[in-house]
């Protein structure tokens, strides 16, 4: 595993924010696998269960409890580990909770983003910056367009507005403070994976459905997103990181990493698609007008397959099958810390078989 992503990796200090979440604990142990000296700072794990307590990352990890808000405990932790590498993960990331709370929202999401960036001001080892954002940055019309990392920002509600304004953020820190590294965002579309229990989460609403053999309730059947498994952004993320370290000006930018056309699916068939592989469940349909979220969005991937090399490994089929299995296995209490680690092994060996840049 280490050989992957030329080696960059291995025996490197690596801040990931947020590690204590469904992405940050999936990345975290893979950069774990790639031979990396991890440190995580985030919240307390949010979710019962937690896929960061699952993985047991706080034994084999530098794990620190804190707010992205706090600017003078970032700059402590940065000061003390100095990372080479940084991956900022921690967010508030759902819509819905955004209407409910848009000041935790904006504080945490733009105002933490930037705390980050005046600590790695003050943290001279820092090389490469990896922000993740979000597909829901740009200002979407839902038309049938997907959206170039060119297109403007925007964002309807508190949750997208928060995530364009960061990336307008992060493109002035580039251009004004952090010219000697590398600082990159990645916008990734709707991620599913084994791990994740967060709230108003379609994979996670149905298995807490199904697991207590109830009816799934789904708000907007026909709505389109961009569905990809969840170590397809995260290994977009470990590349980019890579090669920025190898060329920090040539690839400090915005990249999209999401799914083939065929991963543009509605919210009805990934129900379909996940009672048909839990073997039973039903759905029912209702309508919830009360809160605006977007019917239609697409992510446009050329500029990270033809500049990167970088392109999705599963079909949207594949990524649901290896969720839904994932879940499975938890129920039926495997060890899912070793059974994760593999599951990081098939993806990269498909990847392997595949010709994909990154794992050769």
């Amino acid at each position: 595993m280490t050989s992957f992503f030329k080696n960059i990796y291995k025996g490197k200090k690596v801040l990931v924010t947020g590690h204590t979440g469904f992405k940050g604990s999936w990345l975290s142990l893979w950069l774990q696998e790639l031979g990396a000296e991890v440190i995580g700072y985030a919240l307390a794990p949010n979710t019962q269960p937690s896929l960061f307590k699952i993985f047991e990352l706080e034994k084999n990890i530098t794990h620190v409890t804190g707010d992205i808000r706090d600017e003078n405990l970032l700059k402590k932790v940065l000061n003390e580990t100095q990372p080479d590498i940084v991956f900022h993960l921690a967010a508030q990331p759902l819509v819905r909770r955004s209407y409910k709370e848009p000041k935790l929202t904006y504080e945490t999401n733009i105002m933490g983003t930037i705390n980050l960036f005046e600590a790695i001001r003050e943290t001279p080892s820092v090389q490469v910056l990896i922000n993740a954002t979000s597909d829901k940055c740009y200002e979407n019309k839902e038309c049938n367009y997907s959206y170039k990392e060119t297109d403007p920002m925007g964002g309807y509600d508190p949750y997208s507005s928060s995530k364009g304004a960061t990336e307008l953020v992060i493109s002035a820190y580039r251009n004004s403070f952090l010219k000697n590294i590398s600082v990159s965002s990645a916008r990734a579309g709707n991620v599913i994976g084994g791990g994740d229990w967060s709230e108003d989460r379609l994979i996670p609403d149905c298995i807490r459905s199904l697991v207590k053999d109830e009816k799934i309730i789904i708000r907007s059947p026909e709505a389109i997103r961009p569905w990809q498994f969840v170590l397809e952004p995260i290994s977009g993320y470990l590349w980019l990181g890579a090669l920025s370290w190898l060329n920090p000006q040539k690839f400090s930018e915005a990249w999209n990493f999401g799914p083939e056309n065929e991963g543009n699916l509605s919210v009805e068939n990934i129900v379909k698609k996940t009672l048909e592989l839990w073997g039973q469940g039903q759905y029912e349909i209702k309508q919830d007008q009360s809160l605006h979220e977007a019917k239609l969005l697409m992510l446009d991937i050329n500029k990270a397959k033809s500049v990167l090399n970088w392109r999705p490994v599963y079909s949207v089929s594949t990524a649901i099958e290896n969720t839904i299995e994932w879940y499975k296995a938890y129920y039926d209490n495997n060890l899912m810390t070793e059974y994760s680690r593999n599951a990081i092994k098939r993806y990269s060996v498909t990847a392997k078989e595949l010709n994909i840049k990154w794992s050769l």
